[in-house]
């Protein structure tokens, strides 16, 4: 009986074993290509370029003039941006009445102007929260890319809903009055106004197409007495899920996949920024010490520095850089 019982049992340990499943090995993460891409931005900056890591491709390019101000999409959103890469502001005269806003009211703008922090975090936008008093602001539309003043305008946010917004401006002293309702679209990350148009116009790609947008933009340099509003020519993060961090420590060559979740990554559009470059006896050069670790809206992980400003022909404007999928 114990024989029996004995062989019994060695046969359900042999029939238990063959039925476990073998372990998988894992398979060793394969990182892409190392790549060089460029866009050309003109001499004068005045170019906005939207560009994908993923696809290594200029998504979309756009005038900086082309637009004026920008708003958020999401169904609760109702932040509300300024065009930065022309150097932009914004005051609030607080009054209601539109009619009654006049040149009298940009008397002392500039001492209490605001323009938009260059992080994108919406608590710091020019604008603010308007939908508690729904008050007149006069808008200086900054700077072409010549460098010449664009004028002045004043402007009033009426409405926001889910799906879209309702705003009226005028020159400041009340010609073309015009109503302008907004369409919100989820699909991408804000809505546009051209002044100049007077319509919503079509600029930013949507919102999971791209990765990076190569412009100027408005940098405030606190240290100065007072700070300095100042346009600076550089690289913004997607602000659709898009993180990136600067390190001067490691060695491009050598940053690898498992060396991703050694840094911290931040929203912070500004992350990549534009001192990347310098500016030293009438020309630029790169800082070769910056490299850039950025995660994608997708999850993918890529290093990025810059190698170059210039194109072949000795153009500024030219930013030219070498990246890596992780």
């Amino acid at each position: 009986m114990r024989s029996a019982f004995a062989y019994i049992m060695l046969s359900v340990f042999f029939l238990l074993a063959g039925c476990q499943k073998k372990e998988l090995p894992v398979q060793p993460h394969t990182s892409g290509d190392v790549k060089t891409a460029s866009v050309n931005m003109d001499g004068t900056y005045k170019y906005q370029i939207y560009y994908s890591l993923k696809a290594n491709k200029e998504v979309s390019k756009n005038l900086k003039t082309a637009w004026d101000i920008s708003f958020e999409t999401s169904p609760r959103g109702f932040h509300i941006f300024l065009n930065s890469s022309k150097l932009m502001f914004a005051l609030n005269t607080g009054k209601t009445d539109f009619s009654s806003v006049s040149y009298n009211d940009t008397i002392g703008m500039m001492a209490h102007r605001k323009c938009d922090g260059s992080t994108g975090v919406t608590d710091s936008t020019a604008i603010g929260d308007w939908t508690i008093a729904k008050n007149v602001f006069i808008v200086d539309k900054g700077l072409d890319e010549a460098g010449q003043n664009l004028g002045k305008m004043k402007i009033q946010f009426l409405s926001v809903s889910d799906s879209n917004y309702t705003v009226r401006f005028a020159d400041v002293d009340g010609n073309n009055n015009t109503s302008v309702s907004i369409k919100k679209d989820t699909l991408y990350n804000l809505a546009y106004l051209s002044f100049d148009t007077k319509t919503q116009v079509s600029i930013e790609p949507p919102k999971s197409t791209w990765d990076l947008v190569f412009t100027q933009y408005t940098f405030t340099f606190y240290a100065e007495s007072p700070p300095l509003p100042y346009l600076v020519t550089g690289c913004l993060l997607n602000r659709f899920n898009t993180q990136a961090v600067k390190d001067s420590s490691a060695v491009f060559s050598k940053i690898a996949f498992a060396d991703v979740n050694q840094f911290t990554l931040t929203n912070d559009i500004s992350t990549i920024g534009y001192n990347w470059k310098v500016f030293k006896n009438s020309s630029y050069s790169i800082v070769s010490k910056y490299n850039f670790i950025i995660r994608d809206a997708a999850g993918y992980s890529y290093k990025l520095h810059f190698t170059d400003f210039y194109d072949s022909k000795g153009e500024k404007g030219n930013p030219k850089w070498e990246y890596q999928q992780l």
